[in-house]
């Protein structure tokens, strides 16, 4: 495993720490009446990042695109969890919606799905601590791990807060 910039002050008893990035991804609401999964569209987030050393502030509601500063490399056989802070939860932040797990194989920046649940705005400042990683081994590598070309693995080497790309791989079954 490996974990680029490493800074041992974030390992904890069982997990270690991941800190914000400087890029945020927003919504562009008035692009588009609705989020279609099933088609392209590219211009439906845009990136920003704060100026000099100043906070992005999440406001109640709203929902962004962010990612871990650390890159984060996990090699065959150890696959991840992204979990919160609890401190940041019991602000009314979320870290991630959905995706929290992290696939063996996996090297990129950790793209987080932020919202805040908090009547008030919260101040997020790049650099601070925003997650944790949990690894667990697996019993033997995978044979197919995430970057091989048998699951397209779309966000391997993302850098920043990547954008959803579920055109690409959408399926649906007729029910």
């Amino acid at each position: 495993m490996r974990i680029d910039p490493y800074d041992e002050s974030m390992v904890q008893p069982s997990s270690i720490d991941v800190r914000l990035d400087r890029f945020f991804r927003v919504f562009e609401n008035h692009r588009y009446p609705h989020i279609d999964p099933a088609i392209e569209q590219a211009d439906l987030t845009r990136l920003v990042e704060p100026e000099g050393d100043e906070p992005f502030i999440l406001h109640p509601g709203e929902f962004v695109l962010a990612s871990t500063y650390e890159v984060i490399t996990l090699p065959d056989d150890l696959a991840s969890r992204l979990e919160g802070k609890s401190s940041l939860g019991r602000l009314g932040l979320v870290t991630h919606s959905t995706a929290g797990f992290i696939d063996p194989g996996f090297s990129g920046h950790v793209t987080l799905e932020l919202s805040n649940l908090a009547t008030l705005p919260i101040k997020l400042w790049p650099g601070m601590k925003i997650g944790q990683l949990c690894m667990f081994k697996l019993s033997s590598p995978a044979d197919f791990p995430y970057g091989s070309e048998r699951y397209g693995s779309r966000y391997q080497g993302q850098r920043g807060p990547t954008a959803s790309r579920s055109f690409l791989n959408f399926h649906r079954t007729q029910v």
